[in-house]
């Protein structure tokens, strides 16, 4: 992600249900950094995943949100990022999701579980960009 950031791509991130408002959440905190000296970073949530292809560009990162609901949108926009040529990333329950650059999943049926999980892992994503960026390894 960091490095895709450093040649001037954006987040877009994206999700269904109870999951777009953890897509709205993920970019506040990459665009408007509450720790002192953490850059800002270009993101933007997609109100609607089929609307991808509208904003994204090759350099971009995708990264959908799957609450264990109806979530075929977020698994096409996914697929159209990946042949858009995108850094795909997913946060998932228990599902496989084949053909995403990098899965984070979390094994429970119990969705306010996996959403919690959810949470602390775009937290630690935020801070590791942050980290590559500032070491210049991006």
């Amino acid at each position: 992600m960091a490095g895709r950031f450093a040649r001037g791509g954006r987040l877009l991130a994206f999700g269904e249900g109870v999951a777009a408002a953890d897509a709205a959440h993920v970019v506040v905190e990459f665009a408007h950094p509450v720790i002192v000296g953490k850059r800002a970073l270009p993101a933007l949530r997609l109100a609607d995943p089929g609307t991808l292809g509208l904003f994204a560009e090759p350099a971009d990162i995708a990264l959908g949100i799957l609450a264990g609901g109806d979530d075929r949108r977020v698994v096409a926009a996914l697929a159209a990022a990946a042949a858009a040529g995108l850094l795909t990333v997913a946060l998932v329950g228990s599902e496989a999701l084949p053909g995403v650059d990098h899965v984070v999943a979390v094994p429970s049926d119990d969705p306010r579980i996996v959403r919690e999980a959810h949470v602390t892992a775009y937290h630690v994503l935020w801070e590791l960009v942050h980290v590559f960026l500032e070491a210049g390894v991006a």
